[in-house]
């Protein structure tokens, strides 16, 4: 796509880019000029532009403050980051920046709003490698949600399959876990451990979301290969809040849930040790 021909109605990317050039060129500066700055390359200056770049938080804090927009760019980037999360998804990306709170029990994995990078990255290019970074940062930067004056209330509950599935490696189970752990004193964001001592339970069916609303109906989200499926069917919604109201009662305590993700953390995935005791790590890097 040439510069000349950027349509700002054609995406919020494309608007970003488009007010990008606008307020550099209102500036009098070229894209390396701003780049040299801002501390970033005139090409990649150039590529976001034209919307072949996605921008970062520490990018638009950058040239807000270089260009004077007012906080104008950093204010753009929720939009813009919802607006490149995939089409069947998008919708959860609405609901989960206008929702006032937000219950949802996972079977498998960590919660993509409690995701660290390395995690999310691993899990994403499982079976597809493209765009990788930019679809890493799309899906880390959901949780921008709890940076809001207004944040949600967010409650979730994990199966305790999920702090055993080893997605990543050692080291990346152990931050991500150290990421749960982060949030324990958290009012707002509140994690639960359903244990497998609880056994059959109310979420055998599967994972699913219950998003409310200060003023609009509840809708619950559920999803399944390359697709979701939100409702407000009030039948659906009220089946899924008592399956909810049930997963609490059988899961553990804030309190004790913090305790099991804290031993799995050290008991799985602490420094590997030998015979003698000694860090495998360290005695790698002495070699």
């Amino acid at each position: 796509m040439h510069i000349n021909t950027l349509d700002p109605g054609a995406s919020p990317l494309d608007y970003y880019g488009f007010e990008l050039r606008r307020y550099r060129e209102a500036a009098g500066l070229t894209q390396r000029q701003l780049g040299a700055i801002i501390n970033y390359t005139g090409s990649l200056i150039g590529q976001i532009e034209t919307a072949r770049k996605l921008p970062t938080q520490a990018f638009s804090d950058a040239v807000d403050a270089a260009l004077g927009t007012g906080g104008l760019l950093s204010r753009l980037l929720d939009l813009v980051l919802r607006s490149q999360l995939p089409a069947w998804f998008r919708q959860v990306g609405e609901l989960e920046s206008r929702a006032v709170e937000i219950c949802s029990f996972e079977s498998q994995m960590i919660h993509g709003l409690l995701q660290t990078e390395e995690y999310a990255r691993t899990v994403l290019g499982t079976l597809d490698q493209s765009n990788l970074d930019d679809r890493t940062a799309v899906r880390v930067g959901r949780q921008r949600i709890f940076e809001k004056e207004e944040s949600p209330s967010f409650w979730v509950i994990l199966s305790e399959a999920a702090l055993y599935l080893e997605i990543g490696g050692r080291q990346t189970m152990r931050n991500q876990l150290a990421r749960l752990l982060a949030h324990e004193n958290n009012p707002r964001i509140n994690i639960q451990i359903l244990p497998f001592s609880a056994g059959t339970h109310a979420g055998l069916t599967g994972s699913f979301n219950v998003y409310r609303f200060a003023s609009d109906p509840s809708i619950v989200y559920t999803e399944s290969y390359g697709s979701g499926h939100p409702t407000a069917n009030p039948e659906t919604v009220k089946d899924c809040s008592l399956r909810y109201d049930h997963l609490q009662a059988a899961a553990l305590s804030l309190r004790d849930s913090a305790g099991l993700i804290r031993r799995v953390m050290e008991e799985r995935y602490g420094e590997e040790r030998d015979a003698d005791g000694d860090s495998v790590a360290e005695v790698q890097l002495q070699q």
